[in-house]
């Protein structure tokens, strides 16, 4: 058994039960081939890169680009969060991610679906929106183009917030809509007010200084190279290296 292999036997036996059955001859080795695309978009390389103890690159490449297709990677990081059992808080951000040439040059055809790449300041961009709990664990994601605002994703997560005490964001998310739904939803917002605000807006300061782990959450994701920089064309093959790139790092 190769030290490049990733995944224990542990670890695979959680992921078993979101793979897909499969249809006609058997799959090859699961575990072979799930530690080659962990170690392609970790490193951010090319398939053909692959080290040959993952087997044929065309096998990994089809692989990653099926089960993309087919929300496996997704499905599986959010049944695994569903299990985080955060009761008192959570923390909402979000984060530029670098578009690639490759990503955003072309332009989409006809018809067919948004690549979410927007220009920003800093360039061709795509922005992660993410909830994560009290130990700085992503339990929803949501991908947007990098010029979408910060309410955008905030309307997009917030019907699917967990039964907490508490939500910890930044000025970002000062809204009086924001606050009304995390009320009704008996969530206490701990987000400053903005500068523009007549009336203060009082908040716990102490507790707000637990929003960097969120910003550590986004810092871990993006020491993935396929995360920090978006290769993919395609937003359903970019969300899946991040929602890969959560469930190695924080959930297995």
């Amino acid at each position: 058994m190769s030290d490049l292999f990733w995944l224990s036997d542990a670890q695979m036996a959680r992921l078993e039960p979101y793979f897909p059955k499969p249809h006609g001859r058997p799959r090859v080795d699961d575990r072979r081939v799930l530690s080659g695309i962990i170690f392609i978009n970790r490193n951010g390389l090319r398939w053909r890169d692959a080290p040959r103890e993952y087997g044929p690159h065309k096998t990994l490449y089809n692989r990653w680009k099926r089960w993309s297709d087919r929300g496996v990677f997704a499905r599986i990081m959010a049944g695994l969060a569903a299990e985080h059992g955060e009761e008192t808080t959570v923390m909402i951000d979000a984060t530029y991610l670098k578009a690639h040439r490759t990503a955003s040059s072309l332009g989409v055809k006809k018809g067919g679906r948004g690549r979410l790449i927007g220009r920003t300041k800093g360039g061709m961009n795509t922005k992660l929106h993410a909830i994560c709990d009290s130990q700085g664990r992503p339990i929803d994601l949501f991908l947007t183009a990098g010029p979408v605002s910060d309410y955008i994703g905030a309307r997009a997560l917030v019907g699917r917030l967990p039964n907490v005490k508490w939500l910890l964001g930044d000025r970002g998310y000062d809204a009086d809509w924001f606050r009304e739904a995390l009320q009704d939803k008996k969530i206490h917002p701990c987000i400053p007010g903005r500068k523009q605000r007549k009336t203060p807006v009082r908040y716990d300061k102490r507790k707000y200084k637990r929003r960097n782990r969120i910003e550590i959450m986004f810092g871990r994701l993006k020491d993935w190279r396929r995360v920090a920089t978006r290769y993919d064309r395609c937003p359903r093959t970019f969300f899946s290296a991040i929602a890969l790139a959560a469930t190695v790092i924080f959930w297995l």
